[in-house]
């Protein structure tokens, strides 16, 4: 029959952890028929000589539910491997919906995962209102990778309680029946699980609390039971644990997580794992509680970001350190160029620089509660700012910090941050690196990547677009901690199987995460040696003329998505072979 295609010449890094070996990888149908050295004729021969083989990357955790239903690219995540991405998590979504509610979700996902209101109003068309209809709406587009969804708690929640869901009641029983039934179906039409968000950081757009973020234990231990009986489902959940590990504030929480995985009949579910900077050692007792839950037959598990989690500050960013004080506000409507002349007079300069930030949070901030304590003591926070520029450094040394700089030089932390913002004519890029990088390196994410019970997760592809561009997070990996890290790096094989084999073995996926016979041929060819990543740059590309951060790679020979070629040397093609992926199906 010959081949559809022939990937010759290449390190096949297979996904399973195992070493990599050079092989040919045979392709027919959109499936992996044969790995070695082949001689059967093929159509089509990519040649990776000098390149490893990889699964295509399967991602846990993007914000892509509305993107989704206009885009077909998927950018950033298809620039980097992606083949395959989970959406809906945090509970927050578009579906299901009552009819009027719509402008109430475009809300909360504008200030929970700062998607600008706007391009949401313009880009959503609202073809469903059951989750059933809207897994089949994403099913008739085409896309460049495949999607995945949760279903998410807020608009659940609203779909079945109304009014009352966004006025911090308590669910009745009927409710929680009426949303157990919703989730059911939804679970039956496909959807990989269920996602809820409790956290003080996720705000509507108004600075109101989520409809979902004070949900009881009878209403999650509930609708974690719609589980119950598949063979198949997973559970997502982002909580604060109150911000402490006191035993009176952090337990009830935790053993609230628990309690749901129980419900579900035995599902596993993931949570994120991060260190903040008001308890720098909360993640520790995270993670003891995991492992002390797997011990007593409880699946839970950990997901981790491989570099800071943190925000990009820039003149045409969502945020920035002067955006608060009472002269920036006066031109903040001017185009970028003209707001760049006007900061560079030392007289504007001098006077904003002694002014006083005012309250921003509420007014539609990327991290409203964060906000105004970060412009407050700017001078404390810039010592974990740093300037982003190539190479891109994600771990950057400490007395590059802008803050360090301002310390060494005996100078105005707030100087060096204004001057730092207008270089590259306004363009300049700040890297705040707000989480998970208190002691100024990576050591600690190092511990939590390699706990047995922890995926790489939290790239968040889709949101946060004013402030974040962490759905590279796949490069990061393979450059910084498999090539790159003077210590404590990982095997490319180790890093791999962490973006592929050990995320597909946790959602339930048979047929994509390894490279082996009878597999789907998501695969990517990849110039390890010479991989690098690109500076974030921001585009006007959204609907209604929204801004994006976008983030580009180099070193990408190709991606293969169910054996099409969505990617050539770092260029997306016109190809379009993802589809919704259902499970159970």
């Amino acid at each position: 029959m010959g081949l559809d295609l022939k990937i010759v010449g290449g390190v096949v890094i297979d996904g399973s952890g195992a070493a990599g070996v050079r092989a040919d990888v045979g392709v027919r149908d959109g499936r992996i028929v044969a790995v070695g050295k082949i001689t059967e004729r093929a159509d089509r021969i990519i040649d990776a000589e000098g390149a490893v083989v990889t699964p295509g990357f399967i991602d846990l955790h993007t914000h892509y539910d509305g993107q989704a239903t206009w885009d077909e690219e998927l950018a950033p995540s298809s620039l980097h491997g992606v083949t395959t991405a989970v959406m809906g998590n945090c509970g927050v979504g578009f579906a299901p919906v009552r009819p009027g509610d719509e402008d109430r979700l475009i809300a909360l996902m504008e200030g929970v995962e700062d998607i600008p209101g706007s391009a949401l109003a313009e880009g959503l068309d609202w073809r469903w209102q059951s989750f059933p209809d809207y897994m089949d709406a994403l099913d008739a587009m085409k896309h460049t990778l495949d999607l995945m969804v949760h279903v998410p708690h807020d608009p659940l929640r609203m779909s079945v309680m109304g009014e009352r869901a966004v006025a911090d009641e308590p669910a009745t029983a009927e409710d929680i029946a009426q949303m157990r039934a919703v989730l059911r179906e939804a679970m039956e039409a496909g959807a990989i699980g269920f996602s809820t968000g409790r956290t003080e950081n996720h705000r509507t757009s108004a600075g109101h609390n989520t409809p979902a973020s004070e949900a009881r234990r009878d209403e999650l231990v509930g609708l974690a039971s719609a589980l119950n009986g598949l063979d198949y489902g997973v559970l997502q959940a982002v909580s604060d644990f109150d911000m402490t590990v006191s035993p009176d504030r952090f337990a009830p929480e935790f053993t609230l997580l628990e309690d749901m995985a129980l419900a579900s009949g035995g599902h596993s579910l993931s949570m994120t794992v991060l260190q903040r900077i008001r308890d720098t050692e909360q993640w520790r007792t995270i993670l003891d509680s995991i492992e002390d839950a797997n011990r007593r037959g409880i699946s839970l598990r950990g997901q981790v970001a491989p570099r800071p989690i943190g925000v990009l500050l820039g003149l045409e960013a969502t945020f920035h350190p002067f955006m608060g004080h009472p002269s920036y506000k006066a031109i903040s409507h001017l185009p970028r160029a003209a707001r760049v002349r006007q900061m560079k007079d030392p007289a504007f300069r001098a006077r904003i620089l002694s002014e006083k930030p005012e309250p921003v949070a509420g007014d539609g901030s990327a991290i409203p509660p964060l906000a105004d304590q970060v412009l407050a003591r700017m001078a404390e926070a810039s010592m974990l700012m740093f300037p982003l520029k190539l190479p891109i450094a994600y771990e950057p040394e400490p007395q590059s910090s802008l803050g360090m700089k301002a310390a060494l030089s005996g100078t105005d932390p707030l100087g060096v941050l204004y001057d730092a913002m207008l270089e590259d004519d306004g363009e300049a890029l700040i890297y705040f690196a707000l989480f998970n990088y208190i002691s100024m390196n990576l050591d600690v994410v190092h511990t939590m990547l390699t706990h047995p019970l922890t995926l790489v997760g939290l790239s968040d592809g889709g949101a946060h677009v004013g402030t974040i561009c962490d759905a590279s997070f796949p490069t990061t990996l393979l450059t910084w901690w498999g090539r790159d890290r003077p210590k404590h790096r990982f095997s490319i094989e180790q890093v791999v199987h962490m973006l592929t084999g050990a995320q597909a073995g946790y959602l339930g996926l048979t047929d994509r995460g390894v490279i082996r016979p009878g597999m789907r041929a998501d695969l990517n060819v990849i110039n390890h040696d010479q991989l690098s990543l690109q500076k974030p740059k921001l585009y006007a590309d959204l609907p209604a003329g929204g801004k994006r951060l976008l983030q580009g790679a180099r070193g990408y020979r190709a991606t293969l998505v169910g054996g099409v070629q969505i990617l050539e040397n770092d260029a997306l093609t016109d190809a379009r072979p993802g589809r919704l992926v259902r499970m159970g199906r």
